[in-house]
């Protein structure tokens, strides 16, 4: 902190003092208030000087000063609340001297309390003619300069609370969000789902390839996991007999951030009984639509200076992709069902590939080389190896491949679904694949889950589930380049002591 800034802080925190010798309570324990500011301006802003003159409507409300200039005797205030602002008109001999003087105490930054009348000024900008202030909170520090806002990237996300202070467009951005988590409920409220909760602490790490945050509970002397997914327990509540459930959730995973990776984030997982992954998909086209068309009123929208197409869902398999979007002539089905050949092409690219990896896993790093950044519009891509699916049932006619998609926008993975496994011998043989995978050092992997294989052994009908991002799904719905933008408190390295 510079020189100045230390002698700006000294004198808020004597005006502090000298407002408590005024005889206000510094830090008062409730305002009432008869309008909030963005009322105020959703009530009189169609309303002329003459009616408002006429009317001499009396209010009172409350915010934080954005801005102050005055005039000796005359000072105005701009006065913000959410993402609102009102003018507020203040001279000594309508409030009284003693009531100027705690405003001349006043600095942008505080938060204050004002009652008074609507009027218009000469130049017809909707005010309050103040009759009385009060305050309520003094901003110790001062805001980030007016004309700069709060620019610097690391300090708006350390910081979030002036960055919502300062850039109502990042307020817009969570207000956004928020919009969308509801239309998402409405929807699945309206085709029967139940919202359901379960544990965000389990004591088997399951329902995603990924590695997990690891605790201790001392009172039952067990280790537990933070959930990576709450798959596991949606697909018991399938066995015990709801047919359509969802939940909200935030997982966390213990890996690496970056700007579509936050080791906490959101995720929306619902499951259907008697369907498949078909049926994931149809129903996401048009939850997506309904939740495109609620926030923005068309289907089209723009992200990252591209045209997104909502009434427009491609669907390729895998393999169809790869072919679809190769540069120059592309390989042959059966170039891409043999792993030999698979490694080649990627040796051609110049990918290094491991010794030991398996076809499915050189097939998937073949595709997010060629395709996923492609993949602009909404597009289905489905039938991924089963290898890279334990938890989705084989197709019957190739059971290389598994009957799962994942939905990709923007060039992101948005949504991840599958037609889920049911038999409990295939499941058993699917852990045991993987706790190999875990013996040769892969951390990501899933564990036996012996309780999950009971459940499956009193029958699971035929299910289809599926996973939606909701914090990328918020960065292609509001235009935001990183992760980091649409998460009010994203986790980040340790702050310099530079």
């Amino acid at each position: 902190m510079t020189e100045g800034k230390i002698d700006l802080v000294d004198q808020r925190h004597q005006k502090l003092v000298s407002i408590g010798k005024l005889g206000h309570d510094l830090y008062p324990h409730k305002y009432e208030r008869t309008h909030n500011i963005s009322d105020i301006v959703s009530l009189f802003s169609g309303k002329s000087r003459e009616i408002l003159e006429n009317e001499k409507v009396s209010v009172r409300t409350a915010g934080r000063i954005m801005t102050m200039r005055g005039h000796g005797k005359v000072g105005f205030v701009d006065l913000v609340g959410e993402s609102s602002r009102i003018q507020i008109y203040v001279r000594q001999d309508r409030i009284g001297e003693d009531n100027y003087s705690l405003f001349r105490l006043f600095d942008v930054g505080d938060i204050i309390g004002v009652k008074g009348e609507m009027f218009r000024t000469k130049t017809n900008e909707l005010s309050i003619f103040a009759n009385q202030l009060d305050f309520l909170a003094k901003s110790l520090f001062p805001l980030p300069e007016k004309w700069h806002g709060l620019s610097d990237v690391e300090r708006r996300y350390r910081q979030r609370y002036l960055d919502l202070l300062v850039n109502p467009q990042v307020r817009s951005i969570f207000t956004t969000r928020s919009s969308i988590i509801s239309e998402i409920r409405r929807f699945l409220e309206m085709n029967n789902y139940l919202e359901v909760e379960t544990p965000m602490m389990q004591p088997v790490a399951g329902g995603a390839v990924a590695r997990p945050f690891k605790t201790y509970h001392e009172a039952l002397n067990i280790p537990l996991y933070l959930r990576i997914a709450p798959e596991l327990y949606l697909k018991r509540l399938i066995v015990g007999g709801f047919e359509r459930v969802f939940e909200i959730n935030r997982n966390f995973r213990n890996e690496g951030v970056s700007t579509q990776h936050n080791p906490e984030f959101t995720m929306l997982e619902f499951y259907q009984a008697y369907g498949n992954y078909w049926d994931m998909m149809d129903l996401t086209e048009k939850m997506l639509c309904s939740v495109v068309k609620k926030l923005n009123g068309v289907l089209l929208l723009e992200y990252a200076e591209k045209k997104i197409d909502f009434s427009n869902f491609a669907r390729y398999s895998m393999v169809e992709a790869i072919q679809l979007f190769w540069q120059g002539s592309p390989p042959t089905t059966s170039d891409l069902h043999s792993r030999s050949r698979v490694g080649g092409l990627l040796e051609k690219l110049g990918v290094e590939i491991e010794k030991d990896a398996t076809w499915g896993k050189l097939l998937e790093i073949l595709f997010e080389k060629v395709t996923e950044r492609q993949l602009v519009q909404p597009t289905f891509i489905y039938d991924f190896p089963a290898e890279l699916s334990p938890l989705a049932k084989r197709r019957d006619d190739d059971p290389r491949f598994a009957e799962r998609f994942e939905l990709f926008i923007a060039g992101m993975e948005i949504a991840n679904a599958y037609s889920e496994l049911n038999d409990p011998a295939e499941q058993r043989k699917r852990f045991q694949d993987q706790l190999a995978a875990r013996n040769r050092g892969d951390q990501e992997a899933h564990e036996m889950d012996e309780d999950y294989l009971r459940v499956l052994g009193y029958g699971m009908p035929p299910t289809a589930g599926e996973g939606v991002g909701i914090d990328r799904l918020t960065m292609v719905l509001t235009n935001s380049a990183s992760i980091r933008e649409v998460i009010l408190f994203p986790h980040l390295r340790p702050a310099s002591k530079d």
